[in-house]
């Protein structure tokens, strides 16, 4: 009967999924690039305003032109980037080249529908691309850049991603799953779990977007991938540990699953909890790519946690005990919690706790003094790994002309102020030129503003507040500055209200969790003060790594916000992990070696959870946007500093320290009052 009822269970799990699947079909819009800028800041509010202008509903990508030997243009070449010109524009014919003050360059320009985004824009881009050089000649470098052309390469770095993505992960759980149970069989389980569990939460994806209109972008569901398939083995690696030793205990193979889902379950539904409200608090951001991570994550983990609870069990159950081949655990009542390296390493850091506590502890504080020395922006030019037209474009372009001219500022102010604005325009430090650019049906003048700046950079965004400031104090004119400065800029401020706002709340959220969870006040705030640490400390050591390591320029303005809080949030899953145990041992065993039993006992398993972890996220280096590199980077080292240090050696010798109070006000206290003389005086 049992039989029947596991087949059953796996059977409506998986017509479940194949529904879900079926009515969901593909996903359009996970090639778009991440939408970043929030609806009501005022580069926002200039987008919408521009459809009323002539032209207003197309953006400029941007032809240049020069000779491949770095010489002056002859006339012949400056005739073939005329064509160059009009065969991207379908024949047409209008406002031509543009000739640089050094003679080397030439550049034109041709509007591209700003409703293209995504792979759409990527085509159109291809198509530019390829009748600017239909019968050019050799010794000429034609290249595209501009804002579609920039927006196409963000997009086309995506192309193929999510195969490669997951082919990539799921080959690397496989072998760490393979290495960690040492069996040909036993991975294929929670392997093919989790794979169908990503697969369901990217259909859910599809339908949160079409119910929310959040857009899921390719590094969005790159990411919810990547969690759902570190979380979810993570959930099944403690699910399949506690069996295995339950089944050195127990005859019944059933009755020893039973027992592991009851003790490992709670464990791993307060985990699971905790990185889903965590993520949620993203809902509070401005930028809109922000929320959708929290939308998307916290769904792609809560189908994760379904699958491995409802589905791993029956199957596990339905193999029996020689899903473990070759090495089947047996019923000899062996106690893991009283042998091995874990238990050795945990037995030293009770010894000296003092000593092993303070240095930890400062070796983590030194590594999050970096933090504040760290540059965070990526200016446009530097978001990708690898070289894009776009960006090698733009590089020729600022080598020949001014660095804006590929993307000018937007004015939009009153008609009837235009002459105030142009002369605040035409004062401005770092303003090229402004030239009137249309009159839109409802009294607006348009202005087309080039920079003498690299697109956004730091200069770029300090001319950015000049015009700002200076147009605000003409408060008669209503002026907006938009344009791809103006939004990156606008982009960066809203990151930081963002990280003022949501780390404090994923912190309360996280401390909640654990206070309800362990009912113990200075467990739940030390663990949280340790964790928060250890992220500051991998952040550190993450933009030290990036900048000397790996030569990125800085850290992306997204970066620290997520790398928070997955450090955060799966941190304290394993902290999780370890302290339920630590609390199922101490009535018995006492505080001290409550707490060397459950490192003894979980240290295996969260040191293979957090491998597992730490290299999926580090599988987001295989796309070639600098911002997953380097998140992969920061949150594969907290991972590796959780997984080695604080669980294995800090937390042990803080509890060592602290001794019974750290249960207070629990029933642990006066439970844990009848530990061994021998435990007391080892804590002193």
């Amino acid at each position: 009967m049992a039989d029947r009822k596991g087949w059953r269970i796996l059977l409506a799990v998986v017509v479940a999924a194949i529904a879900v699947l079926g009515l969901a079909g593909g996903n359009e819009s996970s090639g778009s690039a991440p939408k970043s800028l929030p609806d009501n800041a005022e580069a926002a509010r200039v987008q919408q305003l521009l459809p009323e202008f002539p032209g207003g509903d197309t953006a400029a990508a941007v032809l240049i032109v020069t000779r491949a030997d770095g010489a002056e243009l002859t006339v012949a070449d400056r005739a073939q980037a005329e064509a160059a010109l009009a065969r991207m524009r379908g024949g047409a014919t209008g406002s031509g080249i543009v000739e640089a003050p050094d003679h080397r360059a030439v550049l034109g320009q041709v509007p591209v529908s700003s409703e293209l985004n995504g792979f759409a824009l990527t085509d159109r881009v291809d198509e530019l691309r390829a009748a600017a050089r239909d019968g050019a000649s050799p010794g000429l470098r034609l290249q595209v850049t501009g804002g579609p052309a920039f927006g196409a390469d963000i997009a086309n770095s995506f192309s193929g991603a999510n195969a490669l993505l997951l082919s990539v992960t799921a080959l690397v759980v496989m072998v760490l799953l393979i290495g960690t149970y040492r069996s040909p069989v036993l991975w294929l389980l929670p392997l093919t779990v989790v794979g169908l569990a990503d697969r369901v939460a990217a259909a859910m994806g599809t339908f949160l977007a079409q119910a929310t209109g959040l857009t899921f972008d390719g590094s969005t569901s790159g990411i919810t991938s990547v969690l759902v398939f570190g979380a979810g083995t993570n959930y099944a690696l403690l699910l399949v540990s506690r069996y295995r030793d339950e089944l050195h205990r127990t005859a019944d193979h059933r009755a020893a699953l039973r027992i592991a889902v009851r003790r490992a379950g709670p464990a791993v539904l307060a985990s699971n909890l905790t990185v889903v409200l965590a993520l949620l608090t993203l809902l509070l951001g401005l930028l809109p790519n922000t929320r959708a991570l929290g939308a998307f994550g916290a769904v792609g983990l809560l189908v994760a946690m379904v699958f491995v609870l409802t589905a791993l069990p029956p199957a596990l159950a339905l193999c029996g005990r020689k899903v473990f081949w070759p090495f089947i655990p047996r019923d000899d009542g062996r106690d893991t919690t009283r042998s091995g390296a874990w238990h050795a390493v945990a037995e030293k850091v009770v010894r000296r706790p003092v000593v092993v506590a303070a240095v930890s502890l400062i070796a983590l504080a030194a590594c999050a003094c970096a933090l504040p020395f760290a540059h965070i922006g990526l200016a446009q030019s530097e978001q990708f790994r690898v070289r894009a037209e776009s960006i090698d474009g733009l590089d020729t372009l600022s080598a020949h002309f001014s660095s804006g001219s590929s993307d000018p500022a937007i004015v939009l102010a009153r008609t009837d102020a235009a002459a105030a604005v142009t002369a605040v325009l035409e004062q401005t430090p770092g303003v090229v030129r402004a030239t009137p650019a249309g009159v839109s049906g409802n009294g607006l003048t348009r202005w087309s503003v080039v920079l003498d700046a690299p697109p956004a950079s730091d200069a770029a965004f300090a001319a950015v507040e000049r015009l700002r400031t200076g147009l605000a104090a003409e408060p008669g004119a209503q002026a907006l500055v938009g344009g791809s400065d103006a939004a990156a800029l606008d982009t960066r401020d809203a990151a930081r209200r963002d990280q003022l706002l949501i780390i404090p709340l994923i912190l309360a959220v996280v401390l909640v969790v654990l206070l309800v969870l362990l009912r113990a006040v200075p467990a739940a705030l030390l663990l949280v003060g340790v964790t928060v640490l250890s992220a500051l400390a991998a952040l550190g050591i993450g933009s030290l790594v990036s900048a000397h390591l790996f030569g990125f320029p800085a850290l992306d303005t997204n970066v620290p916000l997520f790398a928070f809080l997955f450090l955060v949030a799966l941190g304290v899953d394993y902290t999780i992990f370890l302290v339920t145990r630590a609390r199922e041992e101490t009535p018995g065993h006492g505080v001290t070696d409550g707490i060397v039993r459950a490192v003894a006992s979980t240290g295996g398993v969260i040191t293979s959870a957090g491998i597992v972890l730490a290299a999926v996220f580090a599988v987001l280096g295989v796309l070639p946007l600098i911002t997953l590199t380097q998140l992969g980077i920061v949150v594969g080292i907290g991972i590796l500093l959780d997984t080695f240090v604080v669980r294995t050696v800090v937390i042990p010798a803080l509890f060592a320290l602290i001794g019974r109070r750290i249960w207070w006000p629990g029933r642990w206290v006066l439970e844990s009052a009848a530990q061994p003389e021998a435990e007391r005086v080892r804590t002193r």
